[in-house]
Order: C-alpha cells, then sequence, then structure tokens
C-alpha cells in the first residue's frame, strides 16, 4: 500500500560524454557547453555539463517507470540548481529517489531528489501521478 512517507527504490543513470553527443544531435541542442571542455571552461563552468532537459528527462524516466507509463503522470517539475558535470572519459551517476508526500484518492504526490556525484542537481521537484 502507498502511503505518505514511502520512499520508493532510488535509481542510478550513467551519464558519459557519448551520451551528451547522442542527445546533443537527437536534440538539436549543440551549444558547446555540452560538448567542448575547453568552451566550458572558458565560459566558467567546472567541466562539460548535462544538458538539463536530459536530466528532466532521466528523472521523468524514473517518474514514467515507477507510475506505469507516462499517461499516469499528472504533474511534473523541477528547479536546476547544480550542473551534472561530465568528465572527458567517465561516467557520472544521475541517483534519483522520492519519497510520498501526499495521497488523495488515487493521485499521488512525491517528492524527488536528484544527485550527481553527491551534490544535489535539481530542487523543489516533484510529481503527481494517479495509480
Amino acid at each position: 500500500m502507498i502511503q505518505v512517507g514511502t520512499n520508493l527504490e532510488e535509481q542510478v543513470f550513467y551519464i558519459d560524454r557519448a551520451m551528451l553527443k547522442a542527445y546533443a544531435d537527437a536534440s538539436g541542442d549543440q551549444n558547446p557547453i555540452h560538448q567542448n571542455e575547453e568552451f566550458a571552461v572558458s565560459v566558467g563552468l567546472p567541466n562539460v555539463i548535462a544538458h538539463g532537459m536530459l536530466t528532466m528527462a532521466l528523472v521523468g524516466k524514473f517518474v514514467t517507470d515507477w507510475a506505469g507509463g507516462s499517461a499516469a503522470v499528472k504533474e511534473f517539475s523541477g528547479r536546476f540548481v547544480k550542473p551534472v558535470i561530465v568528465p572527458a572519459n567517465q561516467r557520472v551517476d544521475l541517483t534519483v529517489s522520492a519519497v510520498v508526500t501526499e495521497v488523495v484518492g488515487d493521485r499521488i504526490t512525491i517528492d524527488l531528489k536528484a544527485t550527481s556525484a553527491g551534490v544535489k542537481v535539481l530542487g523543489m521537484s516533484k510529481a503527481v501521478v494517479v495509480k
């Protein structure tokens, strides 16, 4: 039974430069901060960073997998608070977890937590699903 305080099972996604390239090609977002380390550093970033929408998509996958499909997701939101940093030749984690904060009939609200290398990357992130 799903009730307030229920913790959802954590899921870890791995992001590397190849995923960033594939996402850039699929989305059309060829901003060099996502692929060119020299450029990223020149604009004040610590390294190449993942696309924010890729981060949201992976968190969204966590939600839809738990909800049983996208049709069950009624609301989904979050605020970017830190970038996911993706050094060359490394896979970095995007670790997603959630806790149930409200149950009203068949509508379930979950607060989402997303971190990378132990750093919170999304804030005020939540979803409402119907189960």
